[in-house]
C-alpha cells in the first residue's frame, strides 16, 4: 500500500529593504548565477562567467603613479584590519574577487593633498582579481584618479573610507581596450561631516559594470555620485548605484548621463536610495539621463527610492531617455552652424556637465578630448 504526502511549495520572498541583501566575502556562499537574478538579469552573464566563477590571478600588478605630497601608495596584506571597513560584496563576482586577491593596493590621503593618478595599463587578458583601498584621514582633502586602460579581464572591489571631516574626490576612469571585461564593486563609508565626490567615467571596454555604493554612516555626511558614459556598437556599460542614508542630516546627489551610438549599444543604470529610520533630516535626489544617437540601441534606467522615516528635508528621483532636442539643433543651425557640427555640440554639451565637475582642469580637458574622439570614431557628425 502506498501513501501520498503533499508537501508545501517553497516560495522565495524578495528582499524588501535594500540594506537586507545577503553579503559575504566568500564566493561559495552565493548561489550559482543563472542570469534571472535581479542583480544579473540585465547583464550579459555569459560574457563575464569567467569572472563570476573562474579561477582568478590575485597577485599584485604593475601600477604607475607620481610621488604626490600628502599621499602614500602601497601594497598591504589581505589580513590587514583596515580591509573590509567600507563594505561587503553582495554578489558572486565581487565575492570571487575578494576570495582570490593576495594583496590590496592601499592609497592614503592625509592633509591637503594634490591630485594623484594611479594608472593600471598592464593587467593582461587573463582573468584577474583585485582589491583597492582608498582612505582619507580626518580633515584631509584630495583627489584620487584610478585610471584603467589597456587589456583586462578584471573583477575587483574598491573600498573608500572617509574619516571625520574629510573631503575627497575619487574618479574611476575606464578607458579599456575594446575587448576588455571589467566588473567593479565600489564601497564608500563616510564619517561625520565627511564629503565624497565619486565620479565614474566609462568609455572603453566590451563589458564594463561599475557598482558604486555610499554609506552615509555618520551625521552630516555628504555624497555626490556622478557618472558619464558613451556606449558604442555592441558595447555594454552598466552602473548600479546605491546610497544608504543611515545617519541624521545627511545629503546626497546622484547624476549619471550617457550617450548610446551604434547597433547593439547597451547601457544599464539602476539607482537605489535608502533612507533609514535614523536618517532624519535627509536631503537626497537621484537622476539618470540618456541620449540615444542611433537606432538599435537600448538604455535601461531604473531609479528606486525607499524611505523609512517621515522626517526628511526632501527626496526625489528622475529618469529620461530620448533623442536630440530639435529645438537645440534649430537654435544652433539658425546661427549658421552646420547640422553635423550642431549635433556634435549638443552631445558634448550634454555629457560635459559631469566632466566639468571633477575639479581638475588637466583631467577634464583630457576627458573632453576623449569624448570628442568617441564622437569622431562613431561618425556622429553624420545625422542618424
Amino acid at each position: 500500500m502506498s501513501t501520498y504526502t503533499e508537501t508545501e511549495p517553497t516560495f522565495l520572498a524578495p528582499v524588501q529593504t535594500r540594506s537586507e541583501r545577503f553579503a559575504s566575502v566568500v564566493h561559495d556562499d552565493f548561489p550559482e548565477v543563472t542570469g534571472y537574478e535581479a542583480e544579473w538579469k540585465l547583464t550579459p552573464v555569459d560574457r563575464v562567467r569567467d569572472l563570476i566563477d573562474g579561477e582568478l590571478d590575485g597577485s599584485p600588478y604593475a601600477i604607475l603613479y607620481p610621488e604626490v605630497a600628502g599621499t602614500t601608495v602601497e601594497w598591504i596584506d589581505r589580513s590587514d584590519a583596515r580591509i573590509g571597513s567600507a563594505g561587503t560584496p553582495e554578489e558572486r563576482a565581487a565575492a570571487n574577487a575578494w576570495t582570490s586577491f593576495e594583496k590590496a593596493l592601499h592609497i592614503h590621503v592625509d592633509g591637503a593633498a594634490a591630485a594623484l593618478t594611479v594608472t593600471r595599463a598592464q593587467l593582461g587578458a587573463a582573468p584577474r582579481a583585485a582589491h583597492v583601498l582608498i582612505t582619507a584621514a580626518a580633515q584631509s582633502t584630495g583627489l584620487v584618479v584610478l585610471d584603467s586602460r589597456g587589456p583586462a579581464s578584471l573583477t575587483e572591489n574598491v573600498e573608500i573610507v572617509l574619516k571625520e571631516g574629510a573631503r575627497l574626490t575619487v574618479v574611476s576612469l575606464q578607458e579599456w581596450d575594446d575587448d576588455a571585461i571589467h566588473l567593479s564593486s565600489q564601497f564608500a563609508r563616510l564619517g561625520k561631516d565627511a564629503q565624497l565626490k565619486h565620479i565614474v567615467v566609462s568609455l572603453g571596454g566590451a563589458v564594463v559594470r561599475v557598482n558604486p555604493s555610499a554609506h552615509l554612516a555618520e551625521e552630516g555626511s555628504d555624497a555626490e555620485l556622478l557618472g558619464v558614459y558613451f556606449a558604442d556598437a555592441h558595447q555594454h556599460l552598466e552602473q548600479r548605484v546605491y546610497v544608504h542614508h543611515d545617519a541624521p542630516h545627511s545629503r546626497s546627489r546622484v547624476t549619471y548621463k550617457g550617450a548610446l551610438n551604434g547597433d547593439g549599444a547597451r547601457t544599464v543604470w539602476v539607482g537605489d536610495v535608502l533612507i533609514g529610520p535614523k536618517a532624519t533630516g535627509t536631503d537626497t535626489y537621484e537622476q539618470n539621463r540618456n541620449l540615444v544617437l542611433r537606432e538599435g540601441t537600448r538604455a535601461d534606467s531604473i531609479p528606486n527610492l525607499e524611505i523609512e522615516t517621515g522626517d526628511i528635508v526632501g527626496a526625489g528621483h528622475a529618469s529620461a531617455t530620448g533623442r536630440f532636442d530639435d529645438e537645440h539643433l534649430f537654435y544652433l543651425q539658425a546661427r549658421g552652424i552646420p547640422e553635423d557640427e550642431a549635433r556634435r555640440l549638443v552631445v558634448l554639451g550634454f555629457l560635459s556637465e559631469i566632466v566639468q565637475r571633477i575639479g581638475e582642469p588637466e583631467l577634464e580637458a583630457r576627458l573632453l578630448d576623449a569624448l570628442v574622439a568617441e564622437l569622431e570614431a562613431a561618425k556622429q557628425v553624420t545625422a542618424p
